[in-house]
């Protein structure tokens, strides 16, 4: 009788923490630490969970007194595969047909680049091909910036740089912004300090006429930095509230550490007043991170994000550059003002 009450208890607790794992922000703990890197990787959990179902069922078909202990913890396991899978579907995990670019279309790309590992030329040619209007490279320095603009210049694309580092010791600790000449000019502060560790920086129109385009590098969510993490999460937030504005780069975050941070007035919202590009296009389950698990498997944590005044018609992971020695796929978002 002990045994099976027991048995009891551990079933009603492991469903208890699957479910607190499969949804976190039911309850406000979506930024909690180790709570935050499970459900940032939901393709593995899933795939975890379902392997873990498998191994289940057969100690339940081996083990007969225990049978019902082992069949109640394997469906546990593969309904909480199924709820991750059911949340990747829902976003989009397997992406859409890129529309082309017309007159009112604003391309962007984003792309963590490791520290300057892939070379200048394969950055410009990975801007060249995506036809982008502004691009996001955290981890670039001035002079890779200055390799690139002036690759591109050559083949008749001008562009503006923007660098901001906060020191030139770590090619980690640099940010750098390109901005295309047909936006018009654009000016940035690189003075004053922006996210807590690597830096983030916003590129206005010297007219007004245009959108604001910020590139941004949030701390990452682990123990030494998570204070740090939250605060930058909460600075692109107030980012956000400019309905022209446009966030991209490496956020270090998926939509689902973002549930406290939404203006519930408006629809759509994921951080702020800002949507999520990949989700609105279809694409927002697909890893943009690490380069060394499929698609499926990582986590989008590289985002375009949009004010209320964009809408995007397009998104795209592109996984063509995982041997070029970044950790990260560069993506690429087409937006167009909002009707």
């Amino acid at each position: 009788m002990f045994a099976r009450v027991l048995a009891a208890i551990v079933v009603v607790l492991v469903a208890a923490a699957l479910a607190v794992l499969a949804w976190p922000q039911l309850i406000g703990l979506e930024q909690a630490d180790g709570i935050a890197q499970v459900v940032a990787l939901r393709g593995a959990a899933a795939g975890i969970a379902l392997l873990a179902a498998v191994v289940l069922t057969l100690l339940a078909l081996l083990a007969r007194p225990v049978r019902g202990f082992f069949a109640a913890l394997a469906v546990l396991a593969l309904a909480f595969a199924g709820t991750n899978a059911a949340v990747l579907l829902a976003r989009g995990a397997f992406g859409e047909a890129m529309p082309e670019a017309d007159a009112d279309t604003v391309t962007v790309l984003a792309w963590n680049t490791l520290g300057e590992t892939p070379s200048a030329a394969t950055i410009a040619g990975v801007i060249a091909d995506a036809g982008a209007d502004a691009v996001s490279l955290p981890e670039t320095g001035y002079d890779r910036g200055k390799e690139i603009v002036d690759l591109l210049a050559r083949d008749g694309i001008d562009m503006q740089q923007f660098t901001f580092a906060y020191d030139t010791i770590a090619k980690a600790d640099s940010t750098t912004l390109l901005v295309s000449t047909a936006l018009g000019e654009y000016t940035a502060d690189t003075s004053t300090p922006t996210t807590s560790v690597r830096p983030s920086l916003v590129a206005t129109p010297v007219d007004g006429d245009g959108p604001v385009i910020a590139a941004v590098h949030s701390a990452r969510p682990d123990a030494e930095h998570r204070d740090d993490w939250g605060a930058d999460l909460r600075w692109i937030a107030e980012l956000c509230a400019n309905p022209g504005v446009i966030v991209a780069g490496d956020v270090n975050s998926t939509i689902d550490h973002w549930a406290g941070l939404a203006d519930p007035a408006v629809p759509g919202a994921r951080i702020g007043d800002c949507a999520d590009a990949a989700e609105q296009a279809g694409s927002g389950g697909i890893g943009t991170w690490p380069t060394s698990v499929p698609e499926l498997l990582g986590t989008p944590i590289d985002h375009v994000l949009t004010g209320a005044g964009w809408t995007a018609t397009g998104f795209r992971v592109i996984g063509s550059q995982d041997g070029s020695g970044s950790d990260h796929r560069p993506v690429v978002a087409r937006l167009v003002p909002a009707a």
